[in-house]
């Protein structure tokens, strides 16, 4: 998660049973979680990374050019973009069942400005226990889906498939020896996938470590960012979801440790009650335990 500002990430763990809406006040789409999650929140009003209890995961970030078209979709049920990545969570087993229903395009996303003044703009990524995978993407008022195994990178800018052909064009050029070295997202999309496809392939905890040193490759320094390029900006934290042992793992930039959530530890049933825990400093290793009790944030929706 790359931002020129703090996010004010907390970690959540949300039980099966809750009654749901998309947040945007009358005509929302209203839901009933099917499956607990764990996720990392931003801004207090926005799920933006996570994985639920049976292994989907999911992952949320900027995209200057998302259009959710809201204007000319009058009739449909509305959903904050804040909410956007939890109704998944809380609906869908895999990726098949969520591509299967989201692509009928039936839902209409409401995404308001940041009151730092910056478009809530974003698109995302979800994957699970089955090597499956699917980039959603809204593109001047349209859903786009990239949906298989073979779509295992997300960046930033630019759209999902000017990325794949700059990505093919780097791997053409000749790999390992002329990578692209900037921290554009388009350059962290060719290196990152080009180092994936390169590492060999193993499992456990050494598949893990492997994950985590892909990603701490292409992070950004602290310090680095361009408030009117908010697509380059300092990594803030780092998340790897283990769909198959039901592991969230989160690390901090500002943080000397990694922790991590067993969700098999936490009440997520129906009898349990949403729980928070702030990822402090001090903080390492599982930290299921540590999370308390919490009323739920508000999803964010337009000012007024």
């Amino acid at each position: 998660m790359d931002w020129y500002e703090d996010l004010g990430t907390e970690l959540w763990a949300f039980p099966r049973g809750m009654q749901r809406d998309g947040g945007v006040g009358e005509g929302s789409l209203r839901w009933t979680s099917r499956f607990g999650s764990v996720i990392a929140s931003g801004y207090n009003s926005a799920s933006l990374d996570g994985l639920n209890e049976v292994g989907l995961a999911g992952n949320g970030l900027y995209l200057a050019k998302a259009d959710y078209g809201s204007n000319h979709r009058e009739g449909q049920p509305t959903l904050s973009v804040g909410a956007w990545l939890q109704y998944v969570l809380d609906s869908f087993a895999n990726v098949a069942d969520a591509v299967a229903e989201l692509q009928q395009d039936n839902i209409s996303i409401i995404a308001p400005v940041l009151p730092n003044g910056k478009p809530a703009s974003m698109h995302l990524a979800i994957s699970d226990a089955s090597n499956d995978s699917a980039i959603f993407e809204y593109l001047d008022g349209q859903l786009t889906i990239h949906h298989g195994s073979s779509y295992t990178v997300m960046t930033n800018s630019p759209p999902y498939s000017e990325q794949l052909a700059i990505a093919a064009y780097w791997r053409e050029v000749g790999g390992l020896a002329f990578l692209p070295g900037t921290h554009r997202a388009a350059d962290r999309f060719a290196r990152v996938g080009w180092n994936l496809h390169a590492v060999p392939k193993v499992e456990s905890d050494l598949a893990v470590a492997t994950v985590l040193s892909l990603v701490r490759h292409i992070s950004v320094p602290l310090g680095i960012t361009d408030p009117a390029k908010p697509n380059i900006a300092s990594t803030l934290w780092r998340t790897l979801s283990d769909h198959t042992t039901s592991r969230y793992y989160f690390e901090s930039t500002l943080a000397p440790s990694v922790l991590w959530v067993d969700l098999n530890s936490l009440d997520l049933s129906e009898r349990g009650v949403p729980r928070r825990l702030v990822p402090a400093k001090s903080l390492a290793g599982e930290v299921s335990q540590y999370f308390e009790p919490s009323e739920p944030f508000l999803w964010m929706r337009p000012l007024v």
